[in-house]
């Protein structure tokens, strides 16, 4: 055998090797973007991680720190900025409400680039960042641009009708990107016939790879001529260990009713999967189980988000994971990740005729349809924070409410809940609505308000610490790297990226 020969097999053998070792870490678990890996002071998802914990990592900010948190930079943006800034090693990537995206320097502010604006969007919205490429959402498409310059890969029409549109941030799971449709764009709100898929599309080539279909019906429920529903508002949480992606699933249409059709009547049954926690393989989006928090739906009660909770091993009993949903009905609701059995419900905030199945005429209900808990929670150490909107509204059982619940009227609610049991550990008022979800940092809770206020609560007794006067409301969510808090002012003028900073002294 030659020389050259014998280093062909043995080469041959060796790339056999590695081939087979990455088939067999690739099957294990889903590859993580190097992006992922880029240090313990970044953001590099749009909740922090795939288990969608919003708990920072490698920050120095503490309780006894936040006074010492003053401006390092703002940032001009065009449109309103309902997202959570990606920070991948020294650089934050964000798109604002008119599709402009964003990479800005984390220690001084500078613009590296912008892209140019792609369509305004309903919102949420914001980015991805993964395999050297940033993803965003346009009002139709998901696209990819080339992460150190801007430049665009491509871009992928994910909406099936005229009237559909996105509004979510994706997510990356290994090489696929996740978006959603919903049936609300600015050319139409709840258009008869619209519903809401789930879409995984190709990092690389662009391709739709899956999609479910969030209606699980084909006619709409009897009447798609009235109907709509379904799509996700928010970013999947994701297992790399079960393979499973769990996506809160949005409410049916119209709601309440209309003249012809009060109390939801068009829309007869469960209609499922609204107002639902799914759970799908990552591998071909197939339905593995469902857990349904609000069957027939008439307050628009979007069950939105989802995250991994690992609850550790106390007083004897082991360490167990719980899948939590939540969303606007103001209940927060523990599942088991295999099956999706229940295993406790806890609500939040003020709840007041909202379990009724009809109405009889005018009604004040609670929470309204832009309450309860709208905006992302977060996890730490088995603990669930989430912060809720009390906003009444007064509902018609033959009116639609599409843009209904009173802000500014009452206290908002911060809450701590026990992952094992469901159980109320601690329930803070905080002055106006906590639109800014929340986001942890060490012993610290924090959120913000649409009324322009950031606030951060005591971890273990929700005392409020500390509250600072932002440059406007808050409806977008911080991310925390290193010393750097990144706020998205979105309802400020103009809307402002506005960063932090933990001073040394």
């Amino acid at each position: 055998m030659h020389h050259h020969t014998q280093v062909a097999v043995v080469t041959a053998f060796c790339v056999a090797i590695v081939i087979s070792l990455s088939a067999a870490v690739a099957a294990a678990g889903v590859p993580q973007p190097p992006e992922a890996r880029s240090g313990a002071t970044s953001w590099p998802y749009p909740d922090h991680d795939p288990s969608n914990s919003r708990l920072a990592t490698g920050s120095p900010i503490t309780a006894k720190d936040l006074s010492r948190l003053t401006t390092a930079w703002k940032v001009s943006a065009t449109g309103g900025l309902p997202t959570s800034p990606i920070v991948v090693g020294q650089n934050v990537f964000v798109e604002d409400q008119v599709g402009e995206v964003f990479d800005i320097s984390l220690t001084s502010g500078r613009i590296v680039w912008k892209s140019p604006s792609n369509g305004y969007s309903v919102g949420p919205e914001g980015v991805a960042v993964g395999w050297g490429k940033v993803f965003g959402v346009t009002p139709t498409s998901l696209f990819a641009l080339d992460e150190n310059t801007g430049r665009q890969l491509w871009s992928t029409r994910l909406t099936r009708t005229t009237t559909d549109g996105i509004d979510v941030q994706p997510q990356v799971i290994g090489r696929d990107v996740i978006a959603s449709t919903v049936p609300v764009s600015v050319k139409g709100i709840y258009i008869g016939g619209d519903r809401g898929f789930v879409d995984a599309v190709g990092e690389s080539s662009g391709k739709v790879l899956w999609s479910f279909d969030t209606v699980a019906s084909p006619s709409l429920w009897g009447n798609p001529t009235v109907n709509s529903g379904g799509g996700s508002w928010y970013p999947p949480s994701f297992s790399p260990a079960s393979g499973l992606l769990y996506v809160g699933i949005a409410n049916p249409a119209p709601f309440v009713g209309t003249t012809q059709y009060p109390n939801g009547s068009s829309r007869p049954g469960s209609n499922l999967y609204t107002d639902s926690t799914v759970a799908l393989k990552i591998t071909n989006g197939k339905l593995v189980w469902y857990h349904q928090a609000d069957a027939h739906d008439l307050f628009d009660r979007d069950f939105v988000h989802t995250m991994i909770v690992r609850v550790p091993s106390a007083d004897g009993r082991p360490e167990r994971t719980v899948v939590v949903g939540t969303g606007k009905s103001g209940y927060v609701i523990g599942m088991d990740p295999k099956s999706g059995k229940l295993l406790w419900r806890t609500p939040v905030g003020i709840h007041q005729n909202d379990n009724l199945k009809a109405l009889a005429g005018p009604t004040e209900i609670l929470p309204g349809t832009f309450g309860g808990v709208l905006t992302p929670p977060a996890s730490a150490n088995g603990t669930v924070f989430v912060a809720t909107l009390n906003a009444p509204d007064t509902l018609y059982p033959d009116q639609t409410e599409y843009f209904g619940g009173k802000t500014g009227t009452m206290a908002g609610q911060v809450v701590a809940i026990d992952g094992r049991t469901g159980r109320t550990l601690w329930n803070t008022h905080v002055p106006g609505d906590p639109t800014g979800g929340i986001t942890l940092v060490n012993n610290v809770v924090l959120t913000a308000t649409l009324q322009g206020s950031i606030i951060g609560l005591s971890r273990s007794s929700g005392r409020v610490l500390w509250s600072l006067k932002a440059p406007g409301g808050i409806d977008g969510w911080m991310s925390v790297a290193g010393r750097f808090l990144i706020i998205p002012v979105g309802d400020a003028t103009p809307p402002t990226i506005w960063a932090l900073r933990l001073s040394s002294q």
